[in-house]
């Protein structure tokens, strides 16, 4: 099955997708440690098989364990999210997303964040992009 975005996920799919992430693998033990308020081991596990199916995740055994590994990395899974968001929500628009990013964050950017995103501005400008 091929790797999906992450758009579809539900809440606690997405929490599973940041733990195996942030740790490169996890086994449904050690997702259910890392889970904020886990269910049962066997809904984890239910969850791990049902996010495999979906295409998001791969397992390799060790031993009797399985230990599940993402089916895209997470820099790839950002720039494909991103990628249908703008599709769906903004006319494939870069504009119109920064617009409403900066929109809801205005209150809460710092000085330093928007001086680097000035730079990145002024980067893309000189690469034409």
């Amino acid at each position: 099955m091929t790797a999906k975005t992450h758009v579809n996920l539900s809440r606690r799919e997405r929490q599973i997708m940041d733990i195996i992430h942030e740790r490169g693998q996890a086994t449904a033990a050690e997702v259910m440690e890392l889970l904020p308020s886990p269910p049962s081991y066997s809904a984890v596990r239910a969850l791990l098989r049902l996010m495999e199916e979906k295409g998001y995740l791969r397992h390799e055994t060790d031993g009797v364990k399985y230990v599940y590994l993402p089916t895209l990395a997470r820099e790839k899974a950002r720039k494909s999210a991103l990628k249908q968001m703008l599709q769906t929500f903004f006319d494939n628009s870069t504009e119109q997303a920064v617009a409403a990013l900066l929109d809801l964050s205005k209150s809460r950017l710092s000085q330093e964040e928007l001086d680097r995103m000035s730079v990145l501005i002024d980067e893309a400008r000189k690469e034409g992009r």
